[in-house]
């Protein structure tokens, strides 16, 4: 996927203001509307100006575009770098005017932004609530285990009265709620926009991430722990001190277990009604050959045991 310079798309400078962004845009959209211009890339210009003014038009969008910073160049290969919008807080506004199918690059930055807006009204009567913000938040697994407050930092776009966007923190004490998972809202009530001739305000809704762990990863609300065994251990069944985010458990390896097997410890998982489980997945770790009795060690075993690891290849 091709990195887009929609700066350089509209021919604008990056502290260019929201007005100008906004002329630059209309001219261009009159120049190349395929209803008046009729040559063969007109309207993929068209589109492709459209596209830039949806994100530059919007402040929003801008102030998030503008944090992948200036170091790319037109046609590089790219690739979002992971969680590049977190922490990053959007309402529901879209640029006046752009409505067009948008590329895979802009889709990959902006399209799950638009998906987490999916309920926002476009309402402007006098007596109007006010929008609600989105962002994306990330946790310690321990704080959705036992539940917790937290201080959160959030970037907020902000214009200024010339029309230039910059981002401004905003802090908030977040209560995570014992029991929490990936994916889930929390909603903060009044957090959002103030409304309008006294409408109450919007609220903000921060979906949960978790933060990778140095042990466990997380799926749904089951917890996994990728376990080493010795092939000693595997081979003859072992009883090893294993961990889990709830302290130590004594867990038994039945003998004959194999590479990958998952070991359950119920109700050991993210809490709920009822909790996920915990899984040991066993990973066996070979002695390293290091010295010659260890090497010696493994002659040994190639003579004793007589194990053929490729034998269900039909002797090829």
């Amino acid at each position: 996927m091709e990195f887009k310079d929609y700066y350089k798309i509209l021919g604008v400078e990056r502290d260019a203001s929201q007005d100008e962004v906004k002329r630059v845009y209309r001219k261009l959209a009159r120049k190349y509307h395929p209803d008046i211009n009729k040559e063969a890339n007109a309207e993929a210009k068209f589109k492709e100006v459209g596209e830039a003014y949806e994100v530059l038009g919007d402040a929003e969008k801008r102030a998030a575009y503008d944090q992948l910073g200036s170091g790319y160049t037109p046609g590089q290969d790219f690739r979002p770098p992971p969680n590049w919008d977190t922490g990053f807080e959007y309402s529901g506004r879209k640029a006046d005017g752009a409505d067009h199918d948008f590329s895979d690059f802009f889709e990959s930055l902006f399209g799950g932004m638009r998906a987490r807006r999916s309920g926002f009204s476009t309402r402007t009567q006098f007596h109007s609530r006010g929008e609600d913000h989105h962002a994306r938040v990330v946790i310690d697994l321990h704080d959705a285990l036992e539940g917790a407050t937290r201080t959160l930092t959030l970037r907020v776009p902000h214009v200024d009265e010339t029309g230039h966007v910059s981002v401004q923190d905003r802090t908030l004490n977040v209560k995570i709620p014992k029991g929490v998972t990936e994916g889930q809202q929390i909603r903060l009530k009044g957090q959002g926009t103030p409304g309008i001739g006294g409408g109450t305000a919007g609220d903000l809704y921060l979906t949960i991430e978790f933060a990778p762990d140095r042990l466990y990863r997380v799926d749904g609300r089951d917890i996994y722990l990728d376990l080493p065994v010795a092939p000693w251990e595997a081979a003859l069944g072992a009883t090893v001190k294993t961990p889990t985010p709830g302290g130590p458990v004594n867990l038994k390896i039945p003998a004959g277990s194999a590479q990958g097997r998952k070991l359950r410890v119920k109700g050991r998982g993210i809490p709920s009604h009822p909790p996920g489980d915990f899984y040991a997945v066993l990973r066996i770790a070979l002695p390293p050959a290091d010295t010659e009795e260890a090497k010696e060690a493994y002659r040994d075993m190639e003579r004793r045991l007589k194990f053929d690891p490729r034998a269900t290849f039909g002797g090829l």
